[in-house]
């Protein structure tokens, strides 16, 4: 079951709408500290100019020993951690010692009982936004970049939509 929220951001620049969207939801996007990685096999291509982009920023990551083998092979900088049930210290340890503050691990399995569920879990417990696809971390690394560019401006709809008289106008 995955959740919808009821929030909105508005902008010209489709970054700038998204980080707005997740701070209405409550998603504090962070601007310093590490970002956990860890995609399935499928999403490991599509990690890699992410996470150079993470590291451009000034983020230090850190992922799994897989994860981490095709970063390093494009030349990205990453700390291995374990998995969880390889031992500690693992990603729970991290969390614990508020040591990570956002992750991005795609499913491989489904269910509580699964690492990515355990991994959920603890991201909710400790307000570490966790996100679970490849388009989201996409959204979320374009934010995190516009974010650096631009402060967050807030204009009532009102104003936003003055000039377009048929939006303005009553329905009836």
């Amino acid at each position: 079951m995955k959740s919808t929220g009821e929030v909105m951001g508005i902008s010209g620049r489709f970054p700038i709408a998204f980080a707005k969207s997740q701070l209405a939801a409550g998603v504090d996007l962070p601007k310093s500290g590490k970002i956990f990685l860890s995609v399935t096999a499928r999403h490991k291509p599509a990690i890699v100019p992410l996470a150079a982009r993470l590291a451009q920023l000034g983020y230090g990551l850190i992922a799994t020993a897989g994860t981490a083998e095709g970063l390093r092979q494009a030349g990205i900088d990453v700390e291995i951690v374990q998995k969880l049930q390889e031992g500690h210290p693992n990603l729970l340890d991290y969390l614990a010692n508020e040591d990570v503050q956002l992750i991005m691990n795609t499913p491989s399995g489904k269910g509580a009982r699964t690492d990515e569920g355990r991994i959920r879990a603890a991201c909710v417990s400790g307000d570490v936004p966790c996100i679970t696809t490849i388009q989201a971390a996409h959204a979320v690394v374009a934010a995190m970049e516009a974010l650096r560019e631009e402060e967050l401006a807030v204009q009532p709809l009102q104003e936003r939509f003055a000039s377009n008289k048929k939006l303005a106008a009553p329905v009836g």
